[in-house]
């Protein structure tokens, strides 16, 4: 008789849908735990920015991969997945059900495909090759190389997201091969559990409006605060610092930005990551689309009943 392979919930879909609230009404249907598939809630400390869940809105369930990394260290993918499959293994050992929830696309499908990242180790100083060029030429000439090189890659990386343009480069200096051909070499590999892939969407207007009114909360609720605190706690200058929302909170704090021009730029950043998502999330044919708007219970059914 054929193994059936345990099944592990998938939420994804842009930044402010209710990804994490409708992660947690799962868990209590199902009998389930959540793992964090972002890539900034990782950070201790970091919470207004991250919109971090609290412990009230999780609501006893247990939450992994939350709250445990230094802002001071570089997470890879290659560690989230070695770390997700250990949290995987724990609930499923428990008799608990696994729910994956997040929008850091990769952090997903590094799982859902099984693909493996070679984690190789920084060469600092091509890094700082590179970094010294975006200083001189500006990060486009970064990027227009990036897409010389690895063009597929590029199709899903901001113009203005340093981090990502560096890794790609960094990347191929190091091994030879784009970050795509290393993705589609890894895919071989059989995936361990039945992902069953949800996210949640909801109309452009309605996405921008809770995009922006969360914002809004941020900053009222000490977001600049927040940041002053990391930067006066950790010695070196955090990597985490360079995160959407911590990064403008920075050029405010250094008088490259006014705090109106602050506000206005992390409002536009994150209505282009949540569009980013989307068009991220929509490639995997296999995702079945959830209506943020609708009732809660009514998308856990549909979760639930799916095959």
């Amino acid at each position: 008789m054929e193994n059936v392979k345990p099944v592990v919930y998938v939420i994804g879909g842009p930044t402010a849908t209710g990804k994490s609230k409708l992660a947690v009404e799962l868990a209590k249907r199902v009998g389930g735990e959540v793992i964090s598939a972002d890539s900034m809630q990782i950070y201790k400390d970091m919470n207004i920015g991250t919109a971090k869940i609290t412990e009230d809105e999780m609501q006893g369930i247990k939450h992994y991969m939350i709250d445990y990394v230094s802002p001071e260290e570089r997470y890879s993918v290659s560690n989230f997945k070695k770390d997700a499959e250990k949290s995987i293994e724990e609930i499923i050992d428990k008799g608990k059900i696994p729910i994956i929830v997040g929008g850091t696309g990769l952090y997903i499908d590094s799982l859902i495909y099984g693909i493996e990242f070679q984690d190789e180790k920084i060469d600092i100083e091509y890094r700082e090759k590179l970094n010294k060029i975006a200083e001189k030429d500006g990060l486009e000439k970064l990027y227009e190389k990036a897409k010389n090189i690895d063009p597929q890659a590029m199709k899903k990386i901001s113009i203005n997201d340093k981090k990502r343009i560096i890794r790609v480069l960094e990347i191929y200096h190091k091994t030879g091969k784009t970050k795509t051909q290393q993705e589609e070499e890894s895919r071989k590999k059989e995936v361990k559990y039945n992902y069953k892939v949800f996210a949640i969407t909801m109309p452009r207007e309605k996405l921008y409006e809770r995009v922006e009114k969360r914002v809004d909360n941020m900053i009222s609720q000490g977001l600049i605060e927040e940041v002053q605190g990391i930067l006066k706690k950790y010695k070196k200058f955090p990597t985490a610092m360079q995160g959407l929302g911590y990064k403008e909170v920075v050029e405010y704090l250094e008088n490259e930005l006014t705090k109106e021009e602050m506000i206005e730029k992390i409002k536009k950043e994150t209505r282009h990551y949540a569009k980013r998502q989307l068009t991220w999330f929509k490639k995997n044919k296999e995702t079945i689309w959830l209506d943020g708007e609708q009732d809660i219970n009514y998308n856990i059914d549909i979760m639930i009943n799916s095959k």
